[in-house]
């Protein structure tokens, strides 16, 4: 119910003094409260001050730490590292393009000429760029030399942002777990290959490996799926050429 003011009546004054008390009197309680506040802030400091510094010099000796490891261990270490990949590497790609590649890959793997091999370099530089890449080396290099195995152990250490060596490592794993009789595993891999990276060098080399390996494990309908993708996605890829019979085959079981 709305309230009105009566005609003719008279506003108070408000009482100066009364206002002025009351303002003084919340002041000095609030500068009160500060003031204990910072008495109790300070003992707490005082009773803890051994404590905090020890706390404040450990974080200042760590940040100094990892700058020192940074500047003074671990960027001259990653420098050599890949000074030392450099002569693996090279006998790694004589390996590819060679008629007598098992030697050369074992070279590239233990090393020669008093230079580290993928190995040593993975042992030695773990934790840099050129420690990495050697297990993506070292992995290729054993499937080279059929040692399945290993090549597995090796490329499934690899890890890297290079979306088409991360397609190509998981492909060859797919390829490896193929070759010691685990299909499932292989599928899986080369799956995980094309959904790695839709470039049109790998996805359709592994999606169609994902095709036939997912039709002769009865997965029908996704390995037609497969093929008609590359036939869409990828008409130029080599894959492209293959598909057709693939896609009539599944079509008409």
């Amino acid at each position: 119910m709305p309230t009105y003011k009566k005609r003719g009546q008279k506003k108070s004054r408000p009482n100066n003094s009364v206002n002025q008390e009351y303002i003084e009197s919340t002041t000095a309680e609030v500068f009160n409260t500060l003031d204990s506040s910072a008495s109790k802030t300070e003992q707490l400091v005082s009773k803890y001050q051994n404590l905090i510094l020890i706390v404040i010099v450990v974080i200042a000796l760590s940040v100094l730490s990892y700058l020192g490891y940074r500047n003074y261990i671990y960027e001259p270490k990653k420098i050599e590292a890949v000074g030392e990949l450099s002569q693996a590497q090279y006998y790694f790609e004589l390996a590819i393009n060679s008629d007598e590649s098992d030697s050369l890959f074992l070279r590239a793997l233990n090393g020669g000429d008093g230079k580290y091999g993928f190995l040593d370099i993975i042992e030695n530089y773990a934790g840099t760029p050129a420690g990495m890449l050697a297990n993506y080396s070292a992995g290729m290099s054993y499937l080279n030399l059929k040692d399945y195995v290993n090549a597995i152990n090796y490329l499934d250490k690899f890890k890297s942002k290079d979306v088409i060596l991360n397609a190509l490592a998981k492909g060859a794993i797919g390829d490896a777990f193929a070759q010691i009789g685990q299909p499932e595993e292989a599928y899986d891999y080369y799956v995980a290959a094309f959904e790695a990276s839709n470039n049109p060098f790998s996805a359709p080399k592994y999606l169609y490996k994902a095709g036939m390996l997912g039709a002769n494990l009865g997965k029908y309908k996704v390995a037609l799926n497969y093929f008609k993708l590359i036939k869409s996605d990828y008409p130029d890829a080599d894959e492209a050429k293959l598909v057709e019979v693939q896609i009539g085959r599944l079509e008409n079981l």
